[in-house]
């Protein structure tokens, strides 16, 4: 499985990706709309295998799963017995869809990424029907516990001890026994599959003992069915350099890769800026960086701002980018975007690329990034229209140039020919562009 197999693993010609069944492949995604309070886990869609199919027509690969339920009591993993759930009883339709999602995804080629713990659904409203809130359930109670039955304050305040339950913290030992539980009925599904990417929790600002507990946790019951697993957590800070991050970053021992998702909060050179410092952060040992959540719409950003992420993304060398729920989602332009990013990456290696912005003169500080391998061959991506000079020194005979629109998810006009030192470009009209440039 993984690097050696059928399955998702790193590619070991370039630590910075992921293959697929042994191949290298780029992860692309956008999210289903739904309505609600909160995003529905895509398993519950009632459409599932239309969606599975639309994401593939247009080049989607990859999917966000979260595990931890909604507010629609069908949503839930475990048996209603009355008005209470028992966690010792499970909901089997829940268990059912989820199922069918693994299977269908896989048979499509299409990678999803396993939330454990989506840090949302424990706080709030969500809570407040939650099954393991001590008042909704039939095996503890808030006194046995210390679970509250009302957590009104935001996940980062932190204030739900339902994630400080494991022995290096508050060792609540009848809480933890039926997150185990919880947990080892999702590994008894995944782990007879090998498109599974795990994410121990979203947006965490807890203790990183509780990450680190799970991380262990999953991986060993891995090695007993003799399975490769690749795990990260999604800390929240939306600064790439804060501290928060190191407890994943410096612990190659637990993580595989790193979920940057929370820099999609960036925009313009800033956003760009966040992936370089993560990728030159683990320069020596790189690992593929994850964006599960590309936000943009009309809060975090513009749709403008979430076709961007989008694309800084792929052109900074990131693993995966993905539209999420209730931004661009999987709408007609998250869409075009998608196929418009299969069109360009087909026209070079990206594999055999790195980051190369010191090649890249530009006409303003947010105009244009360059993906290359320096003498071989370059992707420039323009954000909206305008100018940039790109060093290609390297190419003695020149280069090929063309023009792939973006916007309309299509190339533009006849190959060109530049030589010299430097290639003046210059976007054939406004919006989104792509010059993909080869030597000769």
């Amino acid at each position: 499985m993984g690097e050696s197999g059928r399955g998702i693993g790193i590619y070991h010609g370039n630590r910075y990706y992921w293959a697929l069944g042994g191949a290298p492949v780029l992860l692309l995604g956008g999210a289903p709309r739904v309505e609600g309070p909160n995003d529905v886990s895509i398993f519950h869609l009632p459409n599932l295998v239309q969606y599975l199919e639309a994401l593939v027509a247009v080049g989607g690969n990859w999917t966000r799963c979260l595990m931890s339920g909604q507010h629609s009591s069908d949503r839930w993993p475990f048996a209603r017995v009355g008005d209470r759930y028992d966690l010792d009883q499970w909901n089997e339709e829940y268990w059912d869809r989820f199922e069918l999602f693994l299977r269908e995804s896989r048979a499509r080629g299409i990678v999803t990424d396993c939330e454990l713990w989506a840090t949302f659904d424990y706080y709030r409203d969500t809570w407040a029907v939650n099954p393991f809130n001590p008042a909704n359930n039939l095996n503890y109670s808030a006194e046995s516990t210390g679970l509250p039955t009302v957590v009104a304050t935001a996940p980062h305040k932190t204030e739900n001890p339902f994630f400080w339950t494991v022995p290096e913290e508050h060792n609540l030992a009848a809480v933890l026994r039926y997150q185990q539980r919880f947990v080892d009925r999702i590994l008894s599904h995944t782990l007879r599959y090998d498109h599974v990417l795990y994410c121990m929790d979203n947006e965490t600002m807890v203790t990183p003992k509780w990450g680190e507990y799970w991380a262990r946790y999953v991986r060993r019951k891995a090695d007993e069915a003799r399975r490769k697993v690749h795990i990260t957590e999604m800390r929240d800070p939306k600064d790439m350099r804060d501290r928060e991050h190191l407890h994943i970053f410096d612990r190659p021992d637990l993580y595989d890769y790193l979920e940057i998702a929370q820099n999609n909060v960036n925009v313009g050179r800033a956003h760009y800026d966040g992936i370089q410092y993560v990728r030159t952060y683990v320069a020596d040992r790189p690992c593929p960086l994850s964006n599960v959540k590309i936000y943009g719409s009309t809060y975090l950003g513009t749709y403008q701002d979430g076709k961007e992420r989008f694309w800084r993304n792929i052109i900074g060398g990131a693993a995966s980018a993905r539209f999420h729920e209730k931004h661009l989602g999987f709408s007609h332009t998250a869409q075009r975007m998608i196929r418009s990013a299969r069109g360009v990456t087909a026209a070079c290696d990206i594999f055999a690329c790195a980051p190369h912005p010191e090649l890249l003169h530009a006409d303003g500080d947010n105009t244009a990034y360059c993906l290359a391998q320096t003498g071989t061959q370059y992707a420039v991506y323009f954000t909206d229209g305008g100018a940039a000079d790109l060093d290609i020194s390297g190419c003695r005979n020149g280069v090929s140039l063309r023009w792939f629109g973006i916007d309309q998810s299509g190339w533009i006009g006849r190959r060109q020919r530049r030589t010299g030192a430097c290639a003046h470009l210059q976007t054939p009209g406004p919006g989104q562009w792509a010059a993909v440039l080869r030597a000769t």
